[in-house]
């Protein structure tokens, strides 16, 4: 079962209009995710938004038939990008895609934004 990391390119923090910034920062924190997941079996993707712009940084852990998280308030460094990394392998070998907090890389404490369920079966 493939794991995902799904990391919003158009993510922007605060003052990043002033930065004088040419690129944004979740486009930076995606080149990060997408160098750490590099021969993991991660897959990684990016997209225009995730809706999550009061907490920009964002990314989405998920896979089929599992809890899948959206996580966010990153900044685009490659410690995060490594956590996120590190957490998304948990999240991949375990069954309920449930990661006991003990097993949480510093990284990513306190950046948990939402938890969804798996979704049901088409059989039900």
């Amino acid at each position: 079962m493939t794991t995902w990391i799904t990391i919003c390119d158009t993510c922007k923090r605060d003052g990043w209009a002033e930065s004088g910034a040419t690129r944004t920062d979740g486009a930076v924190l995606a080149e990060l995710v997408e160098s750490a997941a590099q021969g993991t079996g991660l897959r990684t993707r990016r997209t225009a938004c995730l809706m999550g712009c009061d907490h920009s940084c964002n990314v989405a852990v998920q896979a089929m038939g599992k809890l899948n998280y959206t996580l966010g308030r990153f900044e685009p460094t490659k410690e995060a990008a490594q956590g996120i990394v590190d957490w998304a392998l948990d999240h991949a070998a375990s069954e309920s895609g449930q990661v006991p907090y003990r097993n949480w890389p510093v990284a990513v404490k306190g950046h948990f934004v939402t938890r969804h369920p798996p979704l049901p079966s088409d059989d039900g």
